[in-house]
């Protein structure tokens, strides 16, 4: 009894085939893959860029009406320097609990965006 004859060669050489084609669609689906992710990651920086910066205009704008507001009262200087004092409190905090506020949400995020199928 013989264990390659002619049909035993062409089956494998159908299953290398299957194989090669196998391995080639894989390849496609995971530069696929890793274009979506890339391509979601980049949407959500720039859409996070535009939030940032309407909201830092809003800030900006609040900022000097409160100023104002409070200048009749206590003078123009004074109404500035709470603002400003007020940002100094707002940045210590914000160091403070960089790790809780921005890290952690921030790589919670990232980690749900790349590892979702």
């Amino acid at each position: 009894m013989m264990f390659s004859n002619d049909q035993n060669i062409e089956t494998i050489g159908q299953l290398v085939e299957l194989v090669r084609h196998y391995i080639g669609l894989q390849n496609e689906y995971l530069r696929l893959d890793v274009i979506e992710k890339v391509v979601r990651l980049i949407t959500a920086l720039i859409i996070a860029a535009v939030v940032f910066l309407i909201i830092l205009i809003i800030f900006i704008y609040l900022s000097f009406a409160a100023a104002y507001a409070m200048a009749p009262s206590l003078g123009h200087p004074a109404a500035f320097c709470i603002v400003a004092g007020f940002y100094i409190v707002v940045f210590l905090l914000f160091m403070a609990f960089r790790k809780s506020w921005v890290e952690k949400p921030l790589v919670r995020f990232l980690a749900s965006l790349l590892m979702e199928k």
